[in-house]
């Protein structure tokens, strides 16, 4: 992981993500990655990636850098704002993981998660 100053107001990145997030776009034949969250799961909400030609007017650009940027939408800013993606391998499986500062809990499986005040 790059050692880079946090930004609470800041969707974050780490090398490994990018790099997973960029081959991933690439071969999905779309040109961005929409991070998002919708109500799901035994915890509350649950994280979406959704690849996208085009940003939604709602949405915000989180810069990774000169080629790469994340897109969040207005309305799921407030869940994510400070959020941290990274990749990670564990045995032959490899995953993004969200450490999100606005998360009160997360289910076992860690695929979801939960917020004491959602806006």
């Amino acid at each position: 992981m790059s050692a880079t100053q946090f930004d609470p107001n800041q969707i974050q990145v780490t090398d490994q993500a990018r790099s997973h997030i960029e081959s991933q776009i690439a071969s999905s034949g779309h040109r961005f990655l929409r991070l998002g969250v919708k109500e799901s799961g035994c915890n509350g909400y649950m994280y979406t990636l959704d690849y996208i030609d085009e940003p939604a007017s709602n949405d915000q650009a989180f810069q990774i850098n000169a080629e790469l940027a994340l897109y969040v939408s207005d309305e799921d800013l407030p869940l994510v704002r400070g959020t941290e993606v990274d990749y990670v391998i564990e045995g032959l499986n490899g995953s993004l993981k969200f450490k999100n500062p606005n998360a009160e809990s997360h289910c076992g499986c860690g695929e979801s998660f939960s917020v004491e005040n959602a806006n």
